[in-house]
């Protein structure tokens, strides 16, 4: 089976495993015991925080470990929800829905939400934002690379204009650690999420990132751990193999710019001449992703066939990859929606190969060749 679904999750790295193990297979103290098991616990999760901390060149004193990007991003926006009662929260049309569904979550609470236009190419439109002078925009969040399309955001001009209007602003950093430069102190934005599973450390740990000078009230509230902003018994095992990874992450974005780019032009030139629609090629791209389909295929009855031929992809975010509808993505892009009912992404890892690259494009051209057979005897 070759493996081309990285955005969604990505196997955990050698080197990480091997530093996670003395904490799986050793009797641990639980960090907030004063004993010597709790200490050295308490020590291991710490020099994790300061590893995640230097991969975003942040204070380890900003970081609060989480269960899961979701989760990080569910408790910016509650937080602040709680602190500041009288935000108006504004977000991309093309955010992760951890993003989106609290926000609307909210509005139903009465919170006033605003969503964001994109263009063709997937970028944020603040020509057409409609910010209200009465009831101004208090806080912004926005996905520094686009889990489906790999579109960057021009982050550092989106920065400017909201810190010119005293927004709070929040990004999505998960698809971007460790294949882009991630810098939480030059880009000047108020929290970030940054998830341990997209970059080839363990699933149930992530990070939010957060400026100390913003007021954010716990979202999970108990024993006080994380300081006080996220209560729960630490996953000792898991931060630890987060701390590494995150130290892995430069290693990583060297490979991925010279290994795995080269394959990223391949595919693109093979797709194109096979007739793919590749969403968002003039913008600038993660440098391991494509977002493309074809005319009159259905993505689904696709998937399927390549899966059956040894080739994992998705048809968009793994949280909504079993949902029929068209990527909300897509949509927001103004993408025709028979088109957008066609979309297959293919995230390339540190891991793959060449040959990989090879053999499923003789797969998916012959898969493309049977599938326009069947639609044209069924037409």
């Amino acid at each position: 089976m070759i493996y081309f679904d990285h955005n969604a999750t990505t196997a955990i790295h050698p080197e990480v495993l091997q530093e996670m193990i003395p904490f799986l297979s050793e009797q641990q103290g639980n960090p907030a015991s004063n004993h010597k098991f709790g200490r050295r616990a308490q020590t291991a999760i710490e020099e994790a925080r300061e590893k995640v901390a230097f991969s975003v060149n942040a204070h380890p004193s900003q970081v609060i470990f989480t269960a899961s990007g979701t989760e990080s991003n569910n408790t910016i926006i509650n937080g602040i929800a709680q602190s500041y009662p009288e935000t108006h929260f504004a977000y991309s049309a093309i955010e992760h829905p951890c993003i989106s569904e609290p926000i609307k979550s909210l509005s139903r609470r009465g919170f006033v939400a605003t969503k964001i236009p994109v263009n063709n190419q997937g970028l944020l439109d603040l020509e057409n934002i409609k910010n209200d002078a009465k009831n101004p925009i208090s806080f912004l969040s926005i996905m520094m690379a686009n889990n489906e399309t790999g579109v960057i955001q021009d982050l550092s001009k989106i920065i400017k204009w909201a810190k010119k209007k005293e927004m709070i602003v929040h990004t999505d950093a998960v698809q971007a650690l460790g294949k882009i430069p991630v810098d939480f102190e030059m880009l000047e934005v108020d929290a970030m999420t940054i998830s341990s599973h997209k970059i080839y450390g363990p699933q149930g740990v992530a990070a939010l990132i957060i400026n100390k000078k913003i007021d954010m009230s716990p979202f999970i509230i108990g024993g006080g751990q994380e300081k006080g902003l996220r209560s729960g018994t630490e996953n000792i095992a898991a931060i630890i193999g987060f701390g590494k990874a995150c130290e892995r992450t430069k290693e990583n974005m060297v490979i991925i710019k010279r290994d795995i780019k080269p394959l990223q032009t391949i595919l693109i030139v093979e797709l194109k001449k096979m007739g793919a629609i590749i969403f968002g090629e003039n913008s600038v791209r993660l440098n391991n992703t494509i977002f493309f389909a074809f005319n009159r295929i259905d993505g689904t009855t696709l998937l399927t066939a390549l899966d059956r031929k040894g080739f994992a992809l998705a048809s968009g975010s793994a949280c909504s990859s079993n949902n029929n509808e068209p990527s909300h993505v897509l949509m927001a892009m103004g993408v025709n929606q028979e088109i957008a009912q066609g979309a297959i992404r293919i995230s390339l890892g540190i891991n793959s190969k060449k040959t990989d690259v090879e053999t499923f494009l003789v797969a998916l051209k012959s898969e493309l060749e049977r599938l326009k057979q069947l639609t044209a005897i069924a037409a």
